[in-house]
């Protein structure tokens, strides 16, 4: 592994752990993303230097995510591992994977909170509309997701620089 490409897998790993991911989870997913082809785990191993059951246990984590998938060479019985490679993919996937996690629950306990703050007579006005915005806010960022999930990936990088744009504009 060249320095800049372990700089990078370093980094991620650091990174996966201020997003709540394992950081040996998120090494493999830089590293097979990285990857000009697929790799088996005991090359992931040697490379990582990680224990083998890490490795078989990140593996699974990362297909149950659908950010890994195995594939086969031709003449060799043993399982290769290979990340998504389109960086919009990822992106879906990640944000589809905090979503089902952590926007949809939230999402439901909005919902009720303001259902029941709202049958509150004791409850400041006040309260009462910070939990409204902020079901208003966790709603529209939901139905967001929802419009922009299927965008090709070349749209969503057209629409990613025209926002730049914009925002120049508008300042």
């Amino acid at each position: 592994m060249s320095p800049a490409i372990e700089k990078y897998v370093l980094h991620w790993g650091e990174m996966g752990t201020r997003w709540g991911t394992n950081r040996t989870v998120a090494q493999i997913q830089a590293l097979l993303y990285l990857s000009p082809h697929p790799l088996r785990a005991d090359e992931i191993v040697e490379l990582l230097s990680v224990a083998r059951s890490n490795v078989s246990t990140s593996i699974r984590e990362l297909q149950s995510y659908g950010l890994v998938k195995m594939t086969h060479v031709l003449g060799d019985r043993r399982d290769y591992f290979e990340s998504l490679h389109d960086v919009w993919d990822l992106f879906r996937v990640i944000i589809q994977q905090r979503k089902e996690r952590e926007l949809n629950p939230t999402l439901t306990m909005l919902r009720k909170c303001a259902e029941d703050v709202d049958a509150e007579a004791e409850t400041d006005p006040a309260t009462k509309e910070r939990i409204r915005n902020m079901l208003n806010f966790v709603e529209g960022t939901s139905d967001w997701y929802e419009k922009i999930h299927e965008v090709p990936s070349s749209t969503l990088t057209k629409l990613m620089k025209l926002g730049v744009g914009i925002t120049k504009f508008v300042k």
